[in-house]
């Protein structure tokens, strides 16, 4: 598992090189932890998780499954952090297209992730992709709920 999301993440990371990404490996092995054997990754994306894109330390790697879009970041020294947005927790996406970087801002009931300093030209490819994998988890979360 860790093998197949540390690619993606490199794909990610030539085919837009403008994303800001450091330590991809370090993240790629927090979320290989947390996939479920029955989960299928759809894509995978890295950005910054800041407000202020002059703040470009705290890379994240984002995981979009079948189930859930899981975001990670290893920490520096020790530990790390790892946020799960489930189908029914998701209520919108907003894409922020600037001079140099996009932002992605994922809402939440909870709250709300900002991704940044992101290639301006994955933008629509991230859109795309998580839209239509939320909107499929949806129907199928939507699904179980019904029939229990």
């Amino acid at each position: 598992m860790l093998n197949e999301i540390y690619k993606r993440a490199l794909d990610f990371k030539i085919k837009y090189p403008k994303t800001l990404a450091f330590r991809i490996k370090a993240h790629a092995k927090v979320v290989a932890k947390y996939i479920g054997s029955d989960e299928e990754i759809k894509y995978v994306f890295l950005a910054q998780k800041n407000f202020n894109s002059y703040d470009f330390l705290n890379t994240n790697i984002i995981v979009l499954t079948d189930k859930r879009i899981i975001v990670a970041t290893k920490r520096l020294v020790f530990g790390y952090f790892f946020r799960i947005i489930t189908p029914d927790m998701f209520n919108d996406l907003t894409i922020r297209n600037g001079i140099i970087w996009g932002k992605v801002t994922i809402d939440t009931v909870k709250e709300v992730v900002v991704l940044s300093n992101i290639d301006t030209n994955a933008l629509p490819e991230i859109d795309e992709k998580i839209t239509m994998t939320m909107l499929e988890a949806k129907k199928k979360y939507r699904e179980r709920e019904t029939e229990e």
